[in-house]
């Protein structure tokens, strides 16, 4: 059964290898992990609602929709998909009421799926498939559309995301789709392009209390490429309305005119959005004439560690950029936890890495691998764990340079003015060394409706002792505790957190996760814990087989 854990364990040390000739960072030294290839498995939707097995209770307070986006395809005919965010995005519902579950899910009809569907092989290419000219061409025709760009997808694969108070499914494209939380169908497709210049935007926006939505997009142009910060009005004026009225708040330019930085996500305060450029970088070129040359959007992606990190902060009213450039050394970021203005300083927290090239290792055959081949793609891949960095506000004629000006001595968090208008931050750690043992923490969540953008205390996230989360965590920030819920055999999927009614503490309410069971047929489950003492209140299996997903939220039914 599951357990709860609090224990210390040491950091495993970074080690070097040499492979095939070429130096191979090995960033821990892990034997014998379980393959768990069934979770990149091929599923059929079940789009009519199924019941569920409790066990334990679920509690009765519970009243509305889990829902949740990740692939469920991997293969077209006799095609198959190269990586893991190319799966054909599949829509997950989890119909919590009176403490019962129902369970369905529906294929995202996307373009890319019915062009799919219908010709029987990868008709559109997806981050790490490039598609192959139709065999039914003659040889000219297939010689002059390798000449053509590659026609963005629609397969919004990452997220359910909210505007305007209606539910899309997000990827990082210019395209996404509205969806109907109770059926699971696709209600419109909604291309950001049409609204403004931008060629795509994040799947990981912040929304503001009174509802306002940000997020960011880049946009390609003759003189390079720029990164906008995108806002979206909190309602609509007509009910069929999608993006209207949305406005790009500001234009930052890429330092490298030709090779902008990529980024998932981003953070945002009360009175800042927070974009972090950092050295992973899209070869435009080389996207550009993939299909030319057979490869994929994902062989223009770098890392580059000669690059520092940069922190651009922008005023959410105004849209000014700050003059201020905050420098920090190189770190790969996918997820924020959390970022709040305090005392002059905005506190930004943020699970982060040393090393960029992750992407790369998460394709579909990797997944797949066992024995020394999978302990070898685990332990090339460098862990992520939560960090603290410490921006000040205000910088000016008065400000000392080459000295820490964030001076609390219970942070060790450091920012030190170098020059004129730059900043070099060093991080704390958010964590104490037994997080280590559970190699390292990713998808942070909060209770983000009550906390973010403020001082908070708890987040949580999945430990990664494998190569998706096999464990739940939960970080108390006040000393660096954490709480564990694992259980053998078992892989959890981001947590989210709801409240419950009349909460009033921070960690009042529930922590909910999609938990895959790769070795046990038909037996996933959805894991509900008390989120305050991590402890399992009940479990509802799911007589049907479901991959690793990658985000999701709660519709509450009111």
């Amino acid at each position: 059964m599951a357990t709860l854990k609090h224990q210390q364990n040491n950091a495993t040390a970074l080690k070097k290898t040499k492979t095939s000739g070429m130096d191979i960072n090995h960033f821990t030294d892990v034997h014998g992990l379980p393959c768990i290839e069934k979770i990149v498995s091929s599923v059929e939707e079940t789009p009519e609602p199924i019941i569920t097995k409790i066990t334990g209770k679920v509690p009765e307070w519970i009243n509305g929709k889990f829902l949740r986006n990740g692939p469920g395809k991997f293969e077209i005919g006799s095609q198959k998909f190269n990586h893991w965010f190319d799966g054909m995005a599949l829509l997950h519902q989890f119909k919590i009421s009176n403490g019962q579950v129902t369970y369905k899910s529906r294929f995202l009809s996307s373009d890319s799926y019915q062009a799919n569907k219908e010709s029987n092989r990868i008709a559109v290419s997806e981050f790490g498939t490039v598609m192959m000219p139709d065999p039914c061409k003659n040889f000219f025709q297939r010689f002059l559309s390798r000449f053509e760009l590659p026609k963005p997808t629609d397969n919004a694969n990452v997220s359910f995301v909210t505007y305007k108070g209606d539910y899309y499914v997000s990827t990082e494209t210019n395209v996404m789709h509205r969806v109907d939380p109770e059926t699971l169908d696709t209600t419109k497709k909604v291309d950001w392009s049409k609204f403004i210049a931008v060629n795509g935007a994040t799947a990981h926006p912040h929304t503001d209390p009174d509802g306002t939505t940000y997020n960011m997009g880049n946009s390609y142009t003759p003189k390079g490429a720029y990164y906008n910060i995108i806002r979206v009005p909190p309602t609509k004026e007509t009910a069929d309305e999608t993006l209207e009225g949305t406005t790009v708040l500001c234009t930052i330019p890429s330092v490298d005119k030709t090779k902008p930085s990529y980024y998932h996500s981003f953070a945002m305060s009360e009175n800042y959005v927070v974009f972090i450029e950092q050295p992973i970088k899209m070869d435009l070129l080389k996207i550009v004439t993939g299909k030319l040359r057979g490869k994929s959007i994902s062989d223009g992606f770098s890392w580059d560690p000669k690059l520092n990190t940069l922190f651009h902060l922008i005023h959410k009213q105004t849209g000014e950029v700050s003059s201020i450039k905050y420098l920090a050394k190189p770190l790969s970021t996918f997820h924020q936890i959390n970022a709040y203005e305090e005392d002059g300083f905005l506190i930004i927290d943020m699970c982060a890495s040393d090393d960029g090239q992750a992407i790369s290792n998460y394709n579909v055959q990797n997944l797949r691998k066992s024995g020394e081949a999978l302990d070898e793609v685990y332990n090339t891949l460098c862990r992520v764990f939560p960090r603290r960095f410490i921006l000040p506000l205000k910088v000016d004629d008065d400000t000392p340079y080459n000295q820490n000006l964030y001076n609390r001595t219970d942070r060790t968090a450091t920012c030190t003015r170098i020059a004129k208008n730059k900043v070099f931050c060093t991080h704390e750690d958010l964590h104490g060394e037994d997080l280590h043992q559970y190699g390292g923490l990713e998808f942070p969540q909060i209770n983000y409706g009550k906390y973010n953008t403020h001082p908070y205390r708890y987040f949580y996230g999945c430990g990664f002792r494998h190569l998706v989360g096999d464990t739940l965590i939960k970080m108390d920030l006040n000393g660096k505790h954490m709480k564990v819920w694992e259980e053998s055999g078992v892989y959890p999927s981001e947590p989210v957190f709801v409240p419950s009614p009349d909460a009033t503490e921070e960690d009042d309410g529930v922590v909910m996760s999609v938990v895959i069971t790769p070795h046990k047929d038909k037996s996933t489950f959805l894991l509900v814990l008390d989120a305050k003492t991590f402890e399992e209140l009940g479990r509802a299996a799911v007589p049907v087989n479901i991959p690793y997903g990658f985000h999701g939220t709660f519709n509450a039914t009111t």
